[in-house]
C-alpha cells in the first residue's frame, strides 16, 4: 500500500499482522498494533518523545544483566506482572489464588534443606522466624512430594545476591513436603526493601512522586507434576506499605498471620525474644509443571 493519509499506515501496518500464520501470535500481533497506534493518536506523541521512549526501551535492556532484571522492575512497576498473574490464575482472575509474582530474585538450584532446618547461612542478625507452611490442591488434599523454593530478603532489605556480607545463598532453601503435605523451616524475620531505582524505574517512580517500597514478604515456588507451578510471596500485614506496593503485588489471599512471641520459644532454647511464627496454606491448580526461567543467576 502507498501511504497517502496517517490512517492508512494503521491499515496497512494491520493487513502484515493478519498474514501471521501462527493463529496465537497473529491475535497478539493485531492487537499491539491496533493498541499502539491507538495510544500514539491518543497522546499525539510527538517525534522527540517517540525518540525518547526508544531510548528508553534500549536502556531497560543494556541495565538487564544477569544480576538484575530492569524490564522485570518496570512491567511490575507499571502492574502488568500483577495483571498478567491475575488474569491467568484463580478461574481467570474471578477467584482467588495464592499466585504471585516471581519478582527477579528467584535463583535455580538453592540448596536443599531438611524439614524444620534453617536457612540462615550466615550471620543475620533479626528475630527468628518459624514457618510452618502446608501445600493442598484446590479441594484442600494434601500434596506430599512437592518441591518448594523460598526465599526472602535479609532483615537489612537485601537479598544475598545483592549484599557481600551475607553469604552465597543465605535465606535461600528448598524442602520436599510430607505425607501430610507439610514443610516447616527457621529463618529471620524479613522487612520491607525498596527496589533499585538508579535505572529507569527509578526515575519514573520520582516522576510520579512515588515511594520505591515493597512490603515484607516471604518467597515461595512450588513444583509438583499435574500441578501449575505456584509462585507466591506471602505479605506481613504489620508493614506500612502493605497497602502501596510499588509493584502492587498485595492481594487479600497473600497477606499473612505473622505471630509475634514475647515468651520462650518452646524447643529453640537458643531463639531471642521476641520470635515470630507463620502458619501457612498453599494451594496448588491443576495444570502443566512448568519451572520459569531465572530471571538471574
Amino acid at each position: 500500500m502507498i501511504i497517502e493519509r496517517e490512517q492508512d499506515v494503521t491499515a496497512a501496518a494491520l493487513a502484515v499482522m493478519e498474514r501471521t500464520s501462527d493463529p496465537r501470535l497473529r491475535e497478539i500481533m493485531v492487537s499491539l498494533v491496533k493498541h499502539l497506534h491507538a495510544f500514539v493518536r491518543d497522546v499525539r506523541l510527538t517525534e522527540k518523545e517517540f525518540r525518547d521512549a526508544t531510548a528508553i526501551v534500549a536502556e531497560l535492556g543494556k541495565l538487564t544483566t544477569d544480576t538484575h532484571n530492569e524490564v522485570v522492575l518496570m512491567a511490575g512497576s507499571l502492574g502488568v506482572s500483577s495483571l498478567v498473574c491475575l488474569l491467568n490464575n484463580g478461574d481467570h482472575g474471578n477467584t482467588e489464588t495464592d499466585q504471585s509474582l516471581l519478582g527477579p530474585f528467584w535463583r535455580l538450584n538453592s540448596p536443599r534443606v531438611e524439614n524444620g532446618g534453617s536457612i540462615v547461612r550466615s550471620e543475620t542478625p533479626g528475630a527468628p522466624l518459624f514457618v510452618s507452611a502446608r501445600v493442598v490442591d484446590k479441594d484442600g488434599r494434601p500434596v506430599a512430594g512437592a518441591e518448594v523454593d523460598v526465599w526472602h530478603a535479609s532483615p537489612v532489605g537485601l537479598y544475598e545476591n545483592q549484599d557481600p556480607e551475607q553469604a552465597d545463598m543465605n535465606l535461600r532453601g528448598k524442602f520436599t513436603t510430607d505425607s501430610d503435605g507439610r514443610f516447616a523451616f527457621r529463618s529471620v524475620m524479613m522487612v520491607g526493601y525498596p527496589i533499585p531505582t538508579d535505572g529507569v524505574v527509578g526515575r519514573l517512580l520520582a516522576a510520579q512522586g512515588r515511594h520505591p517500597y515493597r512490603p515484607a514478604h516471604l518467597h515461595a515456588l512450588i513444583f509438583k507434576p499435574g500441578f501449575k507451578v505456584l509462585i507466591s510471596q506471602v505479605y506481613d500485614p504489620s508493614d506500612p506499605h502493605i497497602d502501596s506496593d510499588v509493584q502492587f503485588g498485595v492481594t487479600r489471599a497473600l497477606i499473612g498471620k505473622f505471630v509475634r512471641h514475647d515468651t520462650p520459644h518452646p524447643t529453640a532454647k537458643d531463639a531471642s525474644m521476641p520470635w515470630y511464627s507463620l502458619d501457612h496454606t498453599y494451594r496448588l491448580e491443576v495444570g502443566e509443571a512448568v519451572l520459569p526461567r531465572a530471571p538471574i543467576r
